[in-house]
């Protein structure tokens, strides 16, 4: 059941609350009551919206990536060249990491913490993004851009690990050797340059199979 405009309005102070809470004081050591202040509500109230604290970490979860989510997609409509949209992908996942500094934390830390979000969660919104990079790829296949004996099952997992990996890197440094662009450009290039089909192969002939 979709909130109510006041409802959602305060759904969403909990929630922004949280992920400042989350991130100063790390998710163990929250307070749903410091959580409250944070969003300038009552106490109570935050159990109208959740159920406990765990709850309102699996919907920052949830309601954020999902936010990403449709961002990433409004940016790579605008590019059509699958090689061209991984690059645009690299980009705006790094910049999100840089904008959104609570959140990333959150996201970064807090969650691999929590053991009893990774045993019980099913994370539905993450496999939804992976899926993004799936779809790049499988459409780059189809056009003859990218190789056939790239399984996307796997690339994907494995361009979402180096993103998520300079991820925790901006998170836990303060100050990073490495500036915004250089990171942008490295990844895209490395992951562009593996993924492209060979000059050679452009007349047509490819020794790369699709496996079976």
């Amino acid at each position: 059941m979709a909130l109510k405009e006041k409802d959602k309005g305060k759904h969403d102070k909990i929630i922004e609350g949280a992920i400042k809470v989350f991130a100063k004081k790390g998710f163990y050591n929250a307070k749903v009551s410091e959580i409250a202040r944070e969003a300038n509500v009552a106490d109570g109230t935050i159990y109208l919206y959740f159920k406990n604290k765990d709850d309102i970490l699996i919907s920052v979860f949830e309601e954020k990536v999902d936010m990403i989510i449709h961002r990433m997609e409004a940016e790579l409509n605008k590019v059509d060249d699958p090689l061209d949209k991984i690059r645009t992908f690299v980009e705006h996942h790094i910049r999100l990491v840089k904008e959104n500094k609570y959140l990333s934390e959150v996201i970064q830390i807090e969650l691999r913490q929590s053991n009893k979000f990774m045993r019980r969660y099913l994370p539905v919104k993450f496999l939804e993004y992976l899926d993004l990079i799936g779809k790049i790829l499988e459409d780059g296949k189809r056009r003859g851009v990218i190789r056939q004996d790239i399984i996307p099952a796997i690339a994907k997992r494995a361009i979402f690990g180096a993103l998520d990996e300079m991820s925790l890197y901006w998170v836990l440094t303060r100050k990073p050797k490495y500036s915004l662009e250089q990171s942008i450009e490295q990844i895209s290039t490395f992951f562009i340059d593996g993924l492209r089909v060979p000059k050679d192969t452009a007349d047509g002939f490819s020794p790369l199979r699709s496996p079976n």
